[in-house]
């Protein structure tokens, strides 16, 4: 049993695939065929994987780049807020008071 269990979790229906090729396709060499098939599938496999990943990666930096034009907007309205507090202020009393 927990062989059953190793091998489902290493293979997947990835070999039954591999078996189900071999015997539809019958090779003069199924072993030769079967591991040749088992490595491009395994490289395939590892292929979609990394593009998997960096599909992941690709879409947290542009999900960071998002958050981060959102606080500069933020600050840029911030700042701008603060400059025209600053403009009133000074017009409704000139230097040298402080309306901070």
């Amino acid at each position: 049993m927990m062989e059953t269990e190793y091998l489902k979790r290493c293979f997947g229906n990835c070999l039954a695939q591999a078996l189900a090729e071999v015997a539809k396709i019958q090779p003069s060499d199924p072993i030769e065929y079967l591991a040749h098939w088992l490595y491009h599938y395994r490289k395939t496999a590892k292929a979609k994987e990394k593009e998997r990943q960096e599909k992941i990666q690709l879409q947290q930096e542009y999900d960071n780049s998002l958050e981060e034009t959102k606080m500069a907007e933020m600050l840029k309205q911030e700042e701008y807020e603060i400059q025209q507090k600053y403009e009133r202020c000074h017009q409704e009393n000139p230097p040298p008071s402080s309306c901070d």
